[in-house]
């Protein structure tokens, strides 16, 4: 037995709002949508998924390292994209705000954490090139 597929569920507020900053600020793909009487909802495409799981003393370590004090929920979404800072700007004319400035992480990476209109906590990450 294995698990085939991670979806992440947001229950939000302002449907249409998110579904706009999303889809079509971020990108994901629609690859589903979702109609009925008083309810609506999207599949989209977020590339490969994986689950990280921290205790307090690391979720404490990552937000001091991406923001500098601790700010996170208990959820946070983690996407590696191909230049985090440039479509942190396009986010934020989205509705975004920029929580902190861009890091680069002890392991090389090039963070921005932004909150979503909808409130969740993003963190926009491009990877460190792997070594040659």
């Amino acid at each position: 037995m294995s698990v085939g597929e991670l979806r992440i569920a947001l229950t939000v507020d302002d449907f249409d709002a998110a579904l706009s900053f999303y889809r079509d600020a971020l990108g994901l793909e629609q690859l589903e949508m979702w109609n009925a009487p008083g309810a609506r909802g999207v599949l989209l495409d977020a590339g490969r998924a994986t689950l990280e799981l921290f205790d307090e003393g690391q979720a404490a370590a990552v937000d001091e390292i991406e923001v500098g004090r601790r700010v996170a929920g208990r959820v946070r979404l983690a996407l590696r994209v191909d230049h985090s800072v440039a479509l942190a700007g396009a986010l934020e004319a989205a509705g975004a705000r920029r929580v902190a400035e861009p890091v680069t992480t002890p392991w090389g990476d090039r963070n921005i954490r932004l909150e979503a209109p909808d409130g969740m906590q993003l963190t926009l990450f491009t990877a460190a090139e792997p070594p040659e």
